[in-house]
């Protein structure tokens, strides 16, 4: 594993040079998701220090057994509103807010905590039914609505763009992304920073980085094929 995760902040890097950006401006977020605890544990050992999960049931006990190694656990699939609970307490980040009803219950549950819980909006940009996140003309509406909400810290932006066998299909997509996330930063609302754009998996991440994302969701190429 630890050669697999070599490879990748490799390409990485070389993918942020080619564009003229510093490495360090790209954060690896390692998909763990039904992978064991003990698989994520070995990944944790060769470096890796943030992981990425879909699934609650499955993460409240991975983030239990591997409480000793301080790991930053994001959360990248969808949520419910009847899931958002859990969610603040396990996660560092939520990538997949998508709504108006989600963000005012993540923001109830984090006041519960006094907690301020950073979250990314997720926008739908190739408007397919099959996936969850808002519309990119509705992504500004819902902005402003969460930016207001006391114990939410909106971040940036995410995407699951079309899949294509070919990375240069789906990089329009990615562009889409970061052009939307310039007009929402020009507006400049309090409580809201568009630093984060969370973009490109196993076999687009070099076109993501290329057109800035700052954090790549990378589970295949580390982890192998999921059983």
């Amino acid at each position: 594993m630890k050669t697999r995760i070599e490879s990748v902040r490799e390409r990485i890097r070389t993918a942020a040079l080619d564009a003229g950006r510093e490495p360090e401006s790209v954060r690896l977020v390692a998909v763990s998701k039904t992978m064991p605890a003990e698989m994520v544990r070995r990944a944790a050992e060769a470096g890796l220090t943030v992981m990425g999960e879909n699934y609650i049931q499955e993460s409240r006990e991975k983030v239990e057994a591997l409480a000793d190694l301080g790991l930053t656990w994001h959360f990248i699939g969808h949520l419910q509103s009847n899931k958002a609970k859990y969610a603040v307490r396990l996660f560092d980040l939520i990538h997949s807010v998508d709504s108006v009803k989600l963000a005012r219950e993540l923001d109830r549950q984090a006041a519960k905590h006094d907690k301020v819980q950073d979250i990314l909006i997720q926008v739908n940009t190739g408007k397919e039914a099959s996936k969850s996140g808002v519309y990119a003309e509705e992504a500004l509406a819902l902005v402003r609505e969460a930016g207001q909400l006391d114990h939410l810290a909106i971040k940036g932006l995410m995407t699951l763009p079309p899949y294509f066998n070919a990375p240069e299909k789906v990089r329009p997509y990615f562009r889409q992304l970061r052009e939307l996330r310039n007009r929402i930063a020009s507006e400049t609302l309090p409580g809201v920073s568009m630093a984060e754009l969370s973009m490109g998996m196993t076999g687009d991440f070099e076109a993501a980085i290329q057109e800035g994302a700052t954090l790549v969701r990378i589970g295949t190429a580390i982890f192998g094929e999921r059983q």
